[in-house]
């Protein structure tokens, strides 16, 4: 074998190598990839039954059900529902009207099954996914809330 061509064969095998180690990150990548969606964005696309991702929104109001450590609640981002299922223990600050970040799947019959949910930390904090999809979908979203301008502000402002 000439220099020449144990040189190419090698420079071929380190190739190789270097795809096989870039399609496991990827694969890796999107195996942890978690998305996050309103509860508009969930009847506008088609979410696979056993995706992982985030629903985030308000707690509707009145929709708060507790049986032992299982809740039921709806999401709201006041243009669109979602029923959510939770079995646990619920962060201290959740309550009806405030912001929520779940994460989960959803069923079959359309039911968020969440395995955390993530309540929001103080009355000026709401995660910019959730003020972004409240404010694409109900400008007034604020008012609803009877929040100032100052209170709560989208992380990009549509105003």
């Amino acid at each position: 074998m000439t220099r020449k061509k144990r040189r190419m064969y090698l420079i071929g095998a380190g190739m190789a190598m270097l795809f096989a180690a870039a399609g496991l990150v990827l694969t890796a990548f999107q195996d942890n990839l978690v998305f996050f969606y309103s509860p508009s964005d969930l009847q506008e696309k088609t979410v696979e039954a056993d995706q992982r991702f985030r629903l985030g929104g308000m707690v509707e109001e009145g929709t708060v059900k507790k049986s032992g450590e299982m809740v039921r609640f709806n999401v709201t981002d006041y243009a669109a529902s979602t029923p959510v299922v939770f079995s646990g223990i619920l962060p201290d600050l959740f309550r009806e009207g405030q912001g929520v970040v779940a994460e989960g799947t959803i069923g079959a019959d359309g039911v968020f099954v969440a395995q955390e949910v993530l309540a929001k930390h103080d009355e000026n904090y709401m995660p910019p996914e959730v003020a972004d999809a409240l404010a694409e979908s109900d400008p007034e979203w604020k008012k609803k809330l009877g929040k100032t301008a100052e209170g709560v502000e989208p992380a990009q402002a549509t105003n």
